[in-house]
């Protein structure tokens, strides 16, 4: 197989994908994600109830598309990376639409739930890199070009759904997204070449596989440092909102400009990764990440002690987890992938569901211990504390392999 991702060959199905195909299959969840977040309190205007209540749609999806992706990763493997990601944007489109004209605030959150199935999208984008570079600081270098063109849409999705909002009403972030998809279903038919094995076993016998990764220590650890470095911006998500609006008193659309600002620090960090992991090493990035993190988010927890803290050290401290993310997460994904590299599929499918599933639970904790009085604080300590705790993970893997790899 030609493993190459040449321009030469956008466009042919019978290749391999163009990576501007694989930045935007990881971007459309991206953007499902944020576009919509400084609608919350108009959305929550429309159907009658609490912007908490509204709040919720994050965690059900984040939720929804953690247990996707336990399914997802070995229905790759077992019948091919191309059938599940255009199967699942199918849906994804479909559950846009019922969004859009939802009558109740349980209608949509269910069909909120639903468009959680582009994370097929998200997982086998990088399942596909995997299955087309064998070295792993390569492929998280490949990995790390794919999610910086992908740290752009978070960076100004936030801005772009505050602005329809403010102009067009809160649906109008969903039409976007319902075009967003439309494009992604499209190119993916025309571009998205099949680059995995199938493994010819059924769901069953896929399934059985689940032990050989989940015994592996090393895999736990760059699943728990990927999962809890991540966790800290998931964590942004559930309270940032609540942050803005009421403690910063933003509107709308000046929310969206400020929430997007890890963003910029996740495409410096991407760019690094892409430029030095392969001279540098996966391990020693993922630290240096998870540092960055712990470092901004500790700044911003000591001005927000003293009183001093403003709009602009709660957010501009935020570049910092961005930055940390950008080097952590495709390492540590590039790294999880290599520990059985002929389970890719699976590995990237039970990765990020701990990935998201971790999230979701710390975005509606970091809901629940914001509240009238409490200002930032609750969310920077919990931010804090998931950072810390993923650093001691990728430190217990670099011991690991040194037991496994001496000298």
């Amino acid at each position: 197989m030609d493993k190459s991702l040449s321009p030469a060959h956008f466009l042919r199905r019978k290749t391999p994908p163009h990576i501007v195909t694989l930045v935007l299959l990881a971007s459309l969840s991206a953007l499902a994600i944020n576009v919509y977040l400084p609608s919350l309190p108009s959305m929550a205007a429309h159907f009658g109830t609490s912007t908490g209540v509204m709040g919720l749609s994050v965690g059900i999806y984040l939720g929804f598309s953690a247990v996707l992706q336990i399914l997802i990763g070995p229905i790759g493997d077992m019948i091919g990376r191309r059938p599940v990601i255009l199967c699942g944007t199918v849906i994804f489109c479909l559950a846009t639409v019922g969004c859009i004209y939802a009558p109740t605030t349980g209608w949509f959150l269910i069909f909120r739930m639903l468009q959680a199935t582009t994370a097929a999208a998200m997982v086998l984008s990088r399942a596909v890199v995997r299955d087309m570079v064998d070295d792993p600081e390569e492929a998280g270098a490949k990995i790390a070009y794919v999610t910086m063109g992908m740290a752009v849409v978070p960076m100004a999705a936030p801005a772009i759904g505050g602005f329809l909002d403010g102009i067009l009403g809160w649906q109008a972030n969903f039409w976007l997204l319902l075009f967003a998809g439309l494009l992604v279903l499209g190119l993916s038919y025309l571009d998205l070449g099949e680059t995995g094995r199938r493994s010819g076993n059924t769901l069953g016998q896929q399934f059985a596989q689940y032990p050989e990764l989940l015994t592996s220590r090393r895999f736990w650890g760059y699943c728990l440092a990927s999962a809890l470095g991540s966790g800290t911006f998931f964590a942004y998500l559930g309270g940032a909102p609540f942050v803005g609006s009421i403690v910063y008193d933003l509107n709308p659309q000046m929310l969206g400009l400020f929430f997007g600002a890890p963003s910029l620090g996740y495409f410096v960090g991407n760019y690094l990764t892409a430029r030095y992991s392969a001279r540098y090493g996966i391990n020693n990035l993922v630290v240096l990440g998870l540092l960055f993190t712990i470092s901004g988010v500790g700044m911003s927890l000591i001005i927000d002690s003293t009183g001093h803290d403003t709009v602009y050290t709660f957010f501009g401290f935020m570049c910092f987890v961005g930055l940390g993310n950008g080097l952590t997460i495709p390492n540590a994904t590039a790294g999880m992938l290599s520990v059985r590299p002929h389970l890719a599929g699976t590995a990237s499918g039970l990765g990020a569901s701990f990935m998201i599933g971790g999230g979701a639970a710390l975005s509606a904790t970091s809901g629940m211990l914001l509240g009238p009085g409490t200002g930032a604080t609750p969310l920077l300590i919990l931010m804090e504390l998931s950072a810390v705790i993923g650093l001691c993970s990728i430190l217990y893997v670099i011991r690991r392999e040194k037991q496994i790899y001496p000298g």
